[in-house]
């Protein structure tokens, strides 16, 4: 009822200012015009009144704006976020770091530059996340604020596979062939070791392979990748097995049997070459060669004698 009445006295209104206007030769607004002249002249002339205090709240919330956006737009916002939400109670007390073995968190709070003062608020999550997955061992991580004032980081650790050798360089690999970090320490001293270049891609498919002739397999202290085509074995007592490019196991067939007829691997021996099908050569040290050369001079010596007391008198 009073919601018809309104509308037919607006409507009235409106008719009657139509009127007045066409009566005087006026111009005819449109209706959200109308709405807007008659806001500004029921203000000119005191029918609208505002709330005390609304100028003084205004002016400070414009003040407050244009402060704000000129930190922005000067590269201050994050600065002032921090102070503010530490001061609020916010700031950074505890990190929590699970899934690290060789990643201390000492390292991990160096990354994230905590200072004491950080606010847990204004910290952002996924520069926090690049930022630890920048160190060496760090696969993959995940980042998560719990407030009022605690980090949950949780790390997946890359895994070392083995050692490589390049030169006077000792570095971790992965399985992929991926360097983890230099070797500083000799807790991953029983990884096998892998020398050469190119020995780190082509490490592991040559470790699986040769891991089905598993008594050998144990007395091998490097694999030496000769030429990024294949490999030379050395054993634990110094001694060079050479393996051809390809068919490997023919060549450890050979080599097995050579052991298990003659016990080849405790000779005194340098090297044995199994590079060529057809033969195998078996290069002495440098001892058992001069001692080899000795006693074939004493036997040459002893067969010359021997013909001098059979060669008949005249």
């Amino acid at each position: 009822m009073f919601a018809l009445k309104g509308r037919r006295s607006r409507r009235k209104r409106d008719m009657a200012e139509l009127a007045m206007a066409e009566g005087d030769g006026g111009i005819v607004l449109p209706r959200p015009l109308r709405r807007v002249v008659r806001f500004f002249v029921s203000l000119g002339t005191g029918r609208i009144q505002f709330p005390a205090h609304t100028g003084s709240v205004s002016a400070v919330a414009f003040l407050a704006a244009t402060g704000l956006y000129g930190m922005h737009l000067g590269g201050h916002g994050q600065d002032f976020a921090q102070t503010t939400t530490t001061a609020a109670g916010f700031a950074i007390e505890d990190v929590k770091v699970s899934g690290n073995a060789q990643t201390s968190e000492i390292d991990i709070l160096q990354q994230l530059g905590l200072d004491g003062t950080t606010s847990l608020v204004a910290l952002n999550v996924e520069d926090a996340r690049k930022l630890i997955a920048a160190l060496p061992w760090v696969q993959s991580v995940s980042v998560r604020k719990v407030y009022p004032g605690t980090i949950e980081v949780e790390l997946k650790e890359r895994k070392a596979f083995g050692i490589w050798q390049h030169g006077s360089d000792l570095s971790l690999i992965e399985e992929s062939g991926s360097v983890i970090a230099p070797l500083r320490d000799n807790k991953f001293a029983a990884l096998p070791l892998f020398v050469g270049r190119d020995a780190e891609t082509a490490a592991a498919d040559f470790y699986r392979e040769f891991s089905r002739w598993p008594d050998f397999h144990a007395r091998v202290k490097a694999f030496i990748r000769v030429a990024g085509r294949r490999w030379d074995l050395q054993l634990d007592n110094g001694i060079v097995v050479k393996l051809p490019e390809n068919d490997l196991p023919r060549a450890m067939d050979v080599l097995a049997r050579l052991e298990g007829d003659h016990q080849l691997l405790e000779r005194d021996i340098a090297a044995v070459d199994l590079r060529l099908a057809d033969r195998t050569t078996i290069q002495l040290t440098a001892g058992a060669a001069e001692r080899r050369k000795e006693l074939v001079e004493a036997r040459a010596k002893a067969l010359k004698k021997s013909e001098k007391l059979e060669a008949p008198t005249l």
